[in-house]
């Protein structure tokens, strides 16, 4: 029986080639499009998947109030928190701390016994970790001990890939590595363990994890500083809570341990939180203050989510509605068969199995198209899919179920359409399309297109608010500024260091490319956070501004080309201002109580976390130090000459290859050693958009495939519908009807279904892509035009279209139309 459905189902399909085509490569992009975004989903979703024991991970974020009015969200917290959780809480297991060293400093670590010459990298993936660190992650070690390889003082482990660029094919165990950084720490360590390189779906990635109690030989008081403090917060602290335990119940025991460990908080009107964060929901729901990469983000799933259905639901009803529109070409088949003594249930296989064959020769062509798109698709996603990732289990698994699941929804209603037909009627010929079918198809015409009107309304939308965020002035020139860290090998001596950073500025002053260079504490786009409560002199201990702190010097507001609005700004003529003076943005004023900038400058401040009370000297416009998507912050800057971890310099870019060849040696001259490494700070600060950036070309590329997929079952739709009028074509044009008439009169009808799905998608896009503008402190506004637009382009491609059915048929001899049975 099997057989036989194959062999009727196999010569309908070869009878009607243009309808398989159109059905099956509707069905395959459909199917490509939604198994491309899957890979991407799950990716996005898979992060920290290979860590054995994941789910009882977690991370101790902080929240710092004061007045309670939130100071800082940080993915880093004290020194002592873990140690204290442990101790306090029975439901922890074990804890483990990172410093993440890589991210604050300029590091350099180099294997100086290597032959013909010592090998040095500059290592930004470096972090200082817990001796349980390697066992509470569970991470897979190619040689070395994860339990016992950072228990003590001056011990490294090292990635697989760095182990063959420090010692080739020496065995690394043993070997000594010496870490030199920009606060003139200098560490010898011992290698002791390989471990294997990390996957890029992890949020923590490094390359070089030395002992945590490595620290604690720095200086007298350093075990207080980097174990016990309560005061700092620059360590990642990973909890790993017992089996069973329910994370509810530890977070709600927090409150106590900081009550405990930081009584003192509440008479300085200040309070802190700890927050348990899920290992695996870092990435896509954390965008904390001092992340150790920029992260995911959770709403670019869901929304990529939404057009991996949208497209293969598209694909879907293109089958539908082209599979009953020929329910009356085949209904005499239907009728004679069930004549012949076929049951319902019979007919209702056999069309079931053409879906599944149709569907079948999809799912193969799918998985063509997405092995040779992979590449494309890698880089618009900017992740690194290879053609294993084709081979995944999950994704085995995904094919078949796509198949049988597309086979079943995209057949049985066209199935039981067709077995439906009543044989008297089919063979007196008194069978017409029912209204209900043909409301059916209609109604399924215009979700596929309010479908793609909302995709293209949306790629619109999404690309304009990048344009925005991009071009939009930040209160900063960052165009031509290339920033330079500082060295990380350097003279220890105080004196000595500040004069290499003079040569340095003497080198450049040479050059009549730089036209400008300034040394700063932190730079646009920087993710680091340090903020402080500052007030008034005199005023109550409950008035305190929050601002972000940052640092310039005399030339700062020259390479940045910022606004001096009241006062003056740093200058050598003022020799005590890196003692006693600071300048405020804007926003600071009315924020610390002063009636315009004028009146703020000359007044005291006190900024108790430093114990100084500096006077502002000026006054400087508003600038963003982090992307639009956060509201702009009030920043204060104390002058240091010597003490910026940036060099910012501009440059002039017409002869922009020997300009950097100038400061590399102006850079080496100064700081001998010192690789030059360098970047333009427009692409840096840009960077903080790459989600949206991905999003939007995701969105863009996808959008046109749901519409390529919509005008594929079009196509094949009203070449059908317009078959069926062949004779009534005929008869128009032999009473005189024009060829425009015609096109116009076979269009309309599609078209008209267009305009009512244009008209129900502008609310649905207009609503779905508010909720995601809101998400931005600064957005734009959604203007009519774009819902004008995506729907005149849906219309448009729609008619052209349907446009070249009804000119082959407005153009075919009426003679020949009118012979046609």
């Amino acid at each position: 029986m099997l057989k036989n459905y194959l062999k009727i189902t196999i010569r309908n399909l070869l009878k009607h080639k243009g309808y398989t085509l159109v059905s099956t490569t509707g069905l395959a992009v459909g199917m490509a499009v939604f198994l491309l975004i899957a890979l991407f989903i799950q990716f996005e979703r898979s992060y920290e998947d290979f860590i054995p024991e994941a789910d009882n991970v977690y991370r101790l974020s902080l929240e710092q109030y004061v007045n309670n009015a939130l100071e800082l969200s940080s993915a880093e917290n004290y020194p002592a928190a873990g140690p204290a959780l442990k101790s306090d809480l029975p439901e922890v297991e074990e804890y483990a701390r990172l410093y993440n060293l890589g991210y604050k400093n300029n590091v350099i670590i180099t294997n100086e016994q290597a032959r013909p010459e010592p090998v040095a990298f500059k290592q930004r993936r470096f972090m200082y970790a817990d001796s349980a660190f390697l066992s509470l992650m569970d991470y897979p070690m190619v040689a070395g001990n994860a339990e016992t390889a950072l228990t003590e003082p001056n011990k490294a482990v090292i990635s697989e890939t760095y182990a063959r660029k420090y010692f080739g094919a020496e065995d690394p165990i043993g070997q000594q590595l010496h870490m030199q950084d920009d606060d003139f720490n200098s560490e010898i360590v011992e290698v002791t363990g390989v471990f294997q390189d990390l996957p890029a779906n992890t949020h923590l990635k490094f390359d070089v994890l030395f002992s945590y109690s490595t620290l604690f030989t720095r200086h007298d008081k350093a075990l207080a500083r980097y174990d016990q403090s309560w005061q700092r917060k620059d360590m990642y602290t990973y909890l790993k809570l017992r089996p069973g335990t329910e994370p509810d119940i530890v977070a709600a025991k927090l409150p106590a341990i900081i009550n405990k460990y930081q009584p003192d908080l509440a008479e300085q009107n200040r309070k802190n939180i700890f927050v348990l964060q899920p290992l695996k929901d870092i990435h896509l729901t954390s965008d904390l203050s001092d992340e150790a990469e920029p992260n995911g983000d959770e709403r670019v799933v869901f929304f990529m989510s939404i057009i991996s259905i949208f497209v293969l639901v598209i694909a879907w009803i293109n089958y539908i509605n082209l599979s009953t529109a020929r329910a009356m070409e085949r209904s005499k088949e239907v009728g004679i068969r069930k004549v012949s003594g076929a049951e319902k249930r019979q007919l209702v296989v056999q069309f079931l199995v053409e879906s599944i064959l149709v569907n079948l020769m999809a799912i193969i062509l799918a998985i063509f198209l997405v092995t040779l798109t992979l590449p494309f698709f890698k880089t618009l996603s900017g992740i690194d899919f290879d053609f294993d990732s084709l081979s995944q289990t999950w994704f085995l698994i995904l094919i078949p179920v796509l198949w049988l699941i597309g086979a079943l929804l995209s057949g049985f209603y066209p199935a039981w359409v067709l077995s439906s037909f009543r044989p008297v009627s089919v063979l007196k010929g008194s069978l017409k399309n029912t209204s209900s079918g043909v409301l059916l198809r209609k109604a399924l015409v215009v979700i596929q297109f309010t479908a793609s009107v909302i995709l293209i309304a949306g790629t619109i939308i999404i690309y304009r608010q990048l344009e925005f965020m991009l071009n939009k002035d930040i209160g900063m020139n960052i165009d031509q500024v290339m920033v330079i860290e500082r060295p990380g090998i350097a003279e220890k001596d105080r004196n000595a260091y500040n004069s290499a950073i003079d040569v340095f500025r003497a080198e450049l002053a040479k050059n009549p490319a730089v036209e400008a260079a300034a040394t700063s504490f932190t730079i646009p786009g920087k993710q680091r956070a340090y903020k402080s409560g500052v007030k008034k002199l005199g005023a109550p201990d409950d008035d305190v501004a929050i601002l972000r702190v940052n640092s310039m010097d005399y030339d700062f507001l020259d390479v940045f080309q910022m606004q001096l609005i009241a006062g003056r700004g740093f200058s050598p003529d003022f020799p005590g201002d890196t003692d006693t003076s600071v300048v405020i943005t804007n926003a600071s004023v009315r924020l610390l109580g002063f009636d315009s900038p004028e009146d703020a400058v000359g007044q005291t401040l006190v900024i108790e976390d430093f114990g100084w009370s500096p006077i502002v000297v000026g006054v400087v416009n508003d600038y963003h130090q982090v992307s639009l998507q956060e509201a702009l912050e009030p920043s204060i800057f104390f002058c240091t000459l010597y003490g910026g971890e940036y060099y910012s310099l501009r440059i002039q870019t017409n002869e922009l290859e020997s300009t950097i060849e100038q400061v590399r040696q102006a850079w080496t001259t100064a700081f001998p050693g010192n690789p030059l490494d360098y970047f333009f700070l427009d692409d840096y600060f840009n960077n903080q958009y790459q989600n949206e950036r991905r999003f939007g070309s995701l969105a863009s590329v996808f959008a046109l495939m749901a519409i390529l997929v919509g005008c594929l079952g079009l196509f094949g739709l009203s070449g059908f519908m317009i078959s069926q009028r062949t004779k009534e074509i005929g008869i128009r044009k032999v009473l005189g009807a024009t060829t425009v008439g015609l096109i116009g009169l076979l269009s309309r009808d599609i078209l008209r279904l267009v305009l009512i799905a244009v008209l129900i998608a502008t609310p649905l896009a207009w609503w779905v892509m508010n909720q995601w503008l809101n998400n931005f402190a600064y957005r734009i506004d959604i203007d009519w035009w774009i819902f004008a637009l995506a729907g005149m382009l849906t219309i448009g491609l729609a008619f052209l279209t349907v446009s070249f059915q009804s000119i082959k048929a407005a153009f075919a001899n009426p003679i020949e139309s009118l012979k046609s049975e």
